[in-house]
C-alpha cells in the first residue's frame, strides 16, 4: 500500500464561484467569484491602517493647500487686470457723462449684478431668450438631478426653490439608482471585450497587465468621444469658447463639478437655444454615465484600489465585484494558473488537470480509466 495513485481527473466546476485552497496560498481563478483576496504588500505589514489613514490624511491636507497656494498664485494677477480694467471703465464712463452720478452709476451696476447672478442677462434691455422655457427648464431639471448644479440659473419665487427641493430629493436618488443600473448593463460588453483580450493576449502577459491595457481602452474612449469631439462641437457652435474652453467645459460638467463659469447656450444670439439646451442635458447624461463606468472599470482592479491599504484585515473578503458579475463569468487572474475554456451554455467551464498514472509498469484495466470528480 506504499504506491501512489494517479489517474486523469476532469473536473467541472460552475462559473457562480470557485476557490481553490492550497496549504500556502488562496488564489480566485474566476473573477465572477463572489470572494476575492487581496494581500497587502509585504511592505506595508508592519504598518497598520489607521497609520496608513493618518498618513493619507496629512498627505490630503497637503494637497488641498498646494492646490490653493496654486490657485491663488495663478489667479490673483490675473484678477487685478480684470480689477483695473472695471475701475477705467467705470471712470471712463462717469467722464463721458458728467450727468450720471457716482451713486446713481453703482446703484445701476448693483442691480445688474444681482440679476445676472438669477440668470437674467440685462445685455439689450434684457430682451433675450427667457431661462424658463420648456427647453431651459429642461437643461436645469438636469442639472440638479444630476447634481451638477452650475448655479448660472436658479429659482426666483419660494414656491420654485420650495419644488426645487423636493425634486432634487427624490430626483438624485432616482437619477443614482437609473445610472447604477446602466452601468451594469454596459459592463457585459465591457466584460467581453475583457474576456476576448485574455483569450488573444493571455499567452502572452500577465492577467493584470491585460487588465491594465484593458482600463487604457476604456479610458481613451471616455476621453475621445466624451472630452475631444464634444470639445469640438462646442467650440464650433459657441462664438465667444475656443477649444481649451470647450474642454474645460466638458471636463468640469461630467465630474460634475459644475462650476457654471461656461454654460452652453447662453448666447444672446445663439439659433435654436431650447433645442441646443435639450441635447447638451442629453449629453450630459450619457457622459456622466460613462464616466462612472470608466470609474467601475477602474476600481475593479485591486492593485489599484487604495482603499484597501486602510481595511482593518489583512484579507479582503466578499468584495463587490463590478465587472465580474455572475451573469457575464469572466476570468480575471485565472489565465496563470489553468487554461480553462468555456465548455456549456450555462457558463460552465471546465478545467483540466490531467496526470499520468503510474501505480506499476501495467496497470490493470479497471485502474487505467479515467475517473471523473464533478464539484457542484
Amino acid at each position: 500500500m506504499g504506491g501512489k495513485y494517479y489517474s486523469d481527473v476532469e473536473i467541472n466546476l460552475k462559473s457562480d464561484k470557485l476557490l481553490i485552497e492550497s496549504e500556502r496560498e488562496k488564489l480566485p481563478l474566476l473573477g465572477n467569484s463572489s470572494e476575492k483576496y487581496y494581500e497587502k504588500p509585504s511592505c506595508l505589514e508592519p504598518c497598520s491602517s489607521s497609520a496608513l489613514l493618518v498618513l493619507y490624511l496629512f498627505g490630503f491636507c497637503v494637497f488641498l493647500i498646494s492646490g490653493a497656494a496654486i490657485f491663488s498664485i495663478l489667479e490673483s494677477p490675473v484678477e487685478e487686470q480684470f480689477r483695473d480694467r472695471m475701475r477705467m471703465v467705470r471712470q471712463k464712463f462717469l467722464e463721458t457723462h458728467p450727468s450720471v452720478s457716482d451713486d446713481e452709476l453703482e446703484s445701476l451696476i448693483t442691480e445688474i449684478v444681482l440679476a445676472s447672478n438669477r440668470g437674467v442677462s440685462a445685455i439689450k434691455n434684457a430682451s433675450g431668450t427667457p431661462n424658463w422655457s420648456f427647453g431651459q427648464s429642461l437643461f436645469f431639471s438636469s442639472t440638479v438631478i444630476t447634481t451638477i448644479g452650475y448655479g448660472h440659473v436658479t429659482p426666483l419665487s419660494r414656491s420654485g426653490k420650495i419644488f426645487c427641493v423636493l425634486y432634487a430629493t427624490v430626483g438624485i436618488p432616482l437619477t443614482l439608482v437609473l445610472l447604477s443600473a446602466l452601468v451594469e448593463r454596459l459592463l457585459v460588453p465591457t466584460v467581453w471585450f475583457l474576456q476576448f483580450l485574455n483569450s488573444r493576449l493571455g499567452h502572452l502577459y500577465q492577467p493584470l497587465n491585460i487588465r491594465l491595457f484593458h482600463l487604457f481602452i476604456i479610458v481613451s474612449f471616455f476621453v475621445i468621444f466624451f472630452l475631444l469631439i464634444p470639445a469640438t462641437i462646442f467650440a464650433t457652435c459657441e462664438p465667444e469658447w475656443n477649444y481649451l474652453d470647450s474642454f474645460y467645459y466638458c471636463f468640469i460638467s461630467l465630474t460634475t463639478i459644475g462650476l457654471g463659469d461656461y454654460i452652453p447656450g447662453d448666447s444672446i444670439n445663439q439659433p435654436n437655444r431650447p433645442i441646443y439646451k435639450i441635447v447638451t442635458a442629453a449629453y450630459l447624461f450619457i457622459g456622466i454615465t460613462f464616466m462612472m463606468l470608466t470609474l467601475a472599470v477602474f476600481y475593479d482592479i485591486p492593485q489599484l484600489n487604495l482603499g484597501m491599504l486602510f481595511s482593518t484585515s489583512n484579507d479582503v473578503n466578499s468584495e463587490k465585484v463590478r465587472l465580474a458579475g455572475s451573469s457575464t463569468g469572466s476570468q480575471y487572474g485565472a489565465g496563470d494558473v489553468f487554461n480553462s475554456t468555456t465548455a456549456t451554455d450555462d457558463n460552465t467551464h471546465r478545467h483540466v488537470v490531467r496526470v499520468r498514472s503510474r501505480r506499476d509498469d501495467s496497470p490493470s484495466p479497471e485502474e487505467s480509466g479515467p475517473k471523473e470528480l464533478r464539484l457542484p
